[in-house]
C-alpha cells in the first residue's frame, strides 16, 4: 500500500478533499492531507485565490514543502490544482518520491516557472477537464502534454467537462461519473507504486 501526502485545492482542506482521502484510505493506503489554511474554506476559487494572494503564494507553498519534512520520503505527492504547485515541486526535487498524482492543474517542466526536469522512476498521473478554462485555458493542458511526451510513466487523463473541481463531492462543479473513473484510476496508480 502506498503513503500519500495530498496538497488541497484553493476553496481549502473541504469536505470533498477529506472524502476523497477517506475513499483511498478505505482502499488501505496512507493519506496525509494539511490543512495549509488553517481551517478556512471558501465558497468559490475566487474567494480561495484572494485569501492565498492575502496570505502569500509562495509563503504557503513553502509551508507545504515544510509539512512534507514530518513524513518519510518515500511518498506519492497528490495535488489539487493550487496544491499541484507544492505535490509537483516535490515529487521533482525531494529524493525517494514514489510517484505524483496532479488533480486539475500542471507546471510546465521547462521554462521559468519549472522545477527541472522530471525525475527518472517517478511516474505521474496527471486529470483534468477537457473544457476547464483554468486548466486548458491557463495553458496547464499543454505542461501535461510535455510531461507525458517526455516521461516514460506519465499518463494524462481528461474528462469531459467544463468544471475546475469536477472530484470534489462539497462543490456545485461535482461530476460523480468523472470522479468516479477519476478515483479508480488513482487507484490503480497507487496499487501500482
Amino acid at each position: 500500500m502506498a503513503e500519500v501526502l495530498l496538497f488541497h485545492h484553493a476553496q481549502g482542506l473541504t469536505p470533498g478533499v477529506r472524502a476523497f482521502a477517506d475513499e483511498l484510505r478505505a482502499a488501505g493506503h496512507t493519506v496525509h492531507a494539511p490543512d495549509l489554511f488553517d481551517g478556512r474554506t471558501f465558497g468559490s476559487i475566487p474567494e480561495g485565490m484572494a485569501f492565498i494572494d492575502q496570505a502569500g503564494f509562495n509563503e504557503l507553498r513553502a509551508l507545504g514543502i515544510r509539512l512534507a519534512e514530518d513524513h518519510a520520503r518515500e511518498l506519492v505527492y497528490c495535488g489539487m490544482s493550487f496544491g499541484v504547485t507544492i505535490a509537483q515541486q516535490l515529487a521533482q526535487t525531494r529524493p525517494g518520491a514514489k510517484g505524483a498524482l496532479l488533480l486539475y492543474s500542471c507546471v510546465p517542466i521547462s521554462g521559468e516557472w519549472a522545477f527541472g526536469p522530471w525525475p527518472d522512476g517517478v511516474p505521474v498521473q496527471i486529470h483534468g477537464a477537457d473544457a476547464d478554462p483554468f486548466f486548458v485555458g491557463e495553458g496547464d493542458i499543454d505542461a501535461a502534454r510535455e510531461i507525458v511526451a517526455s516521461v516514460p510513466d506519465a499518463e494524462l487523463f481528461l474528462y469531459p467537462s467544463d468544471q475546475h473541481y469536477f472530484a470534489d463531492s462539497s462543490l456545485p462543479s461535482y461530476d460523480p461519473g468523472a470522479a468516479t473513473l477519476l478515483t479508480e484510476r488513482v487507484l490503480d496508480f497507487l496499487g501500482r507504486v
